[in-house]
C-alpha cells in the first residue's frame, strides 16, 4: 500500500473532485469551480515551505517566530506552463541577516515540494522581519 493516495474523478469538462485522505480537493483548469492545478500547485508549496521554515526554525531552537504570512506569485509561460515562483514570506520575529539565510537553508532542505521540483522552479524566497501581523 502507498503511502499517499488519492481519487480524482472528472465527470465531463475540465473540472474535477480529488479525495485524498477524508478532504476533497476541487480543482478547475478554467478556474470557474475551483482553483486550477497551477494555482493548487503554488498554494501548496507555498504552505510546505512556510510550515518547513517553522520546524526548521524549532530544531534549531530559536524562540517563537509568532505569525509568518507567505505571500506567493508566479509566472507561466506561453503554455500556461510554471515559469517562476516567488514567496515573499512575513515573520512576526525579528531575525537578523543570518538568522534568515539559515531558516530559509534548513526550509529548502525540509519542505517535501521544494524537493520534488526541478530546481529551476524552486521559489525565490524574500524574509520580512520584524511584520506586524
Amino acid at each position: 500500500m502507498a503511502d499517499i493516495e488519492s481519487t480524482t474523478t472528472n465527470d465531463s469538462g475540465f473540472h474535477s473532485l480529488s479525495i485524498v485522505g477524508e478532504f476533497e480537493l476541487s480543482i478547475d483548469a478554467t478556474t470557474e469551480d475551483g482553483p486550477s492545478p497551477n494555482e493548487v500547485l503554488v498554494a501548496n508549496y507555498a504552505s510546505c515551505y512556510t510550515f518547513a521554515f517553522r520546524a526548521g526554525a524549532q530544531r534549531n531552537d530559536y524562540d517563537d517566530l509568532g505569525k509568518i504570512q507567505t505571500d506567493a506569485s508566479a509566472d507561466l509561460d506561453d503554455d500556461d506552463d510554471l515559469a517562476s515562483i516567488s514567496f515573499d514570506m512575513h515573520v512576526e520575529a525579528d531575525l537578523d541577516d543570518d538568522e534568515q539565510d539559515e531558516l530559509k537553508e534548513l526550509a529548502d532542505d525540509i519542505c517535501h515540494v521544494h524537493a520534488a521540483l526541478r530546481e529551476g522552479l524552486h521559489a525565490d524566497v524574500s524574509i520580512h522581519p520584524g511584520a506586524d501581523l
